[in-house]
């Protein structure tokens, strides 16, 4: 009797170049600028466009290394996917998906938060938490419906989002041409220390939204042709990203007094009811307060699609438990992974929100931003560190290779920049440990009642194999 081979499912590879780059394009316009805007100009000064810049540069170099492990491994699963190629070693793996996930986790809850803030001054009336759970329900909605509708979802918002940029850049087109602008401003660094160390500060700040290559390279799995399509669409996205980011600082400078912008939680409202544009208070607040919403969403959504991919795919390689590797039957989405990542990050925001209640002076959007900064930072260097390793294995003529030396300078920048943050707050590891202990209980259960003992050539998920 002939047994039929049984399709083995896998996720949809729907996504092309295009998509791909307007992905990597929203990700990393989504919340760093509009929200995060404000804290680097008090960081820096005038010159805070430099730290856009700076970081914007550590972030591409480190895109790079994931450009070249993609096309040599496009599967879903990231950074912890690399280090498992490279080490083979369950703890370092482990860490590198545990700290990954963290990282997603307190993004996500982050902008949650900063998306009820900005919803507030269109309707006030709900409380900040339910609106931020029932923001994360939609996503999570949508991801479930499908990859393809998230990513036409995403390319919508990226739209949008840049048209809001573009309304910033008008106005202080409008002021330079009036001849009202001080370009003196753009090399004021007015804060007290070093120069040096108030430009990292700002770089460490920002760095929060400058992380798109890490969440693009979660639905390689899910991308055609990633091999020919990926790095291209990455470079290009950051680099977009970050002449987009220059510019809008540039004209927040040249078009607001610092101390406004730095003492302002929607720092871009301010440059756009400046009064330069014919347009009343009431409508400019209204209207970039849906803009920013929509950056938000944008990046949050990118989050949410990170964090189901991640255990989707480190359930097939037997790091966390097999039920994450479970596909709806239909939808073909990481049904399970899907709603346990909701579920952690809607208990991250009811205990931060508690946390908050109880006065003790927490400000939630800006600790879990910190923390998602230390903990990608250790990944990123994790990952580039991956990559030297790997050279020379798993290559094709279709893989790409990045230059060694852009590689070990993006290595350099990310030490710096860890360094620096985890010195400067050190409360944000106590954070991050909280966050990986979910990761911990993860493993635990992994290890003491995994199957890893399948028949050879078959994976989680393979019809017929138990999980």
């Amino acid at each position: 009797m002939t047994t039929t081979p049984v399709e083995r499912p896998e996720l949809k590879r729907s996504i092309g170049g295009r998509q791909l780059f307007l992905y990597v394009l929203g990700d990393v316009l989504g919340s760093g600028i509009y929200v995060l805007i404000g804290a680097v100009a008090a960081a820096v000064g005038g010159a805070f466009w430099l730290a856009f810049l700076v970081g914007v540069t550590v972030a591409t170099l480190t895109g790079l290394a994931y450009a070249e492990l993609v096309t040599k491994y496009p599967r879903a699963a990231g950074a912890a996917l690399y280090v498992n190629q490279a080490f083979r070693r369950p703890a370092l793996t482990f860490l590198a998906t545990v700290s990954m996930l963290a990282a997603s986790f307190a993004a996500a809850g982050s902008l949650a938060t900063g998306f009820a803030g900005y919803f507030r001054q269109v309707w006030d009336a709900p409380p900040t938490l339910l609106v931020s759970l029932l923001f994360l329900a939609a996503l999570a909605l949508v991801n479930f419906i499908g990859i393809t509708e998230s990513v036409v979802a995403n390319s919508v918002m990226t739209l949008v989002e840049v048209s809001g940029l573009l309304i910033v850049l008008l106005v202080g087109i409008i002021h330079v041409t009036r001849g009202d602008a001080d370009f003196a401003v753009l090399g004021d660094v007015s804060v007290e220390g070093h120069p040096v160390l108030a430009v990292v500060a700002g770089v460490a700040l920002g760095f929060f939204a400058m992380t798109g290559f890490e969440n693009a390279a979660n639905v390689a799995e899910e991308t055609r042709e990633p091999q020919r399509v990926f790095p291209k669409a990455l470079v290009l996205g950051m680099v977009g990203a970050g002449l987009c980011y220059v510019l809008v600082a540039v004209a927040a400078a040249l078009t607001v007094p610092i101390p406004t912008l730095a003492g302002s939680d929607a720092a871009l409202l301010e440059v756009v009811e400046s009064g330069i544009l014919p347009l009343s208070t009431g409508v400019l607040s209204i209207l970039f307060a849906i803009i920013a919403m929509t950056a938000i969403t944008n990046t949050t959504l990118v989050a949410v699609v990170t964090q189901s991919r991640i255990l989707y795919g480190m359930a097939r390689e037997d790091v966390v438990p097999g039920a994450f590797a479970r596909l709806h039957p239909r939808r073909r989405s990481p049904w399970v992974a899907l709603l346990f990542s909701a579920g952690v990050v809607a208990g991250l925001l009811v205990i931060g929100t508690l946390v908050t209640s109880t006065g003790a002076g927490i400000d939630l959007v800006a600790r879990l931003a910190t923390v998602t900064v230390v903990l990608l930072l250790s990944v990123y260097v994790m990952v580039i560190v991956s990559a030297l390793k790997l050279r020379g294995t798993d290559e094709t003529a279709e893989s790409y290779r990045a230059p060694t030396a852009l590689l070990l300078a993006g290595l350099v920048g990310n030490l710096v920049l860890l360094g620096y943050v985890a010195s400067d707050d050190p409360t944000s590891l106590l954070w991050c440990a909280g966050l990986i202990g979910v990761g911990v209980v993860l493993f635990v259960l992994e290890y003491s009642f995994g199957r890893p003992d399948r028949p050879e050539g078959t994976r989680r998920a393979d019809p017929g194999t138990a999980l």
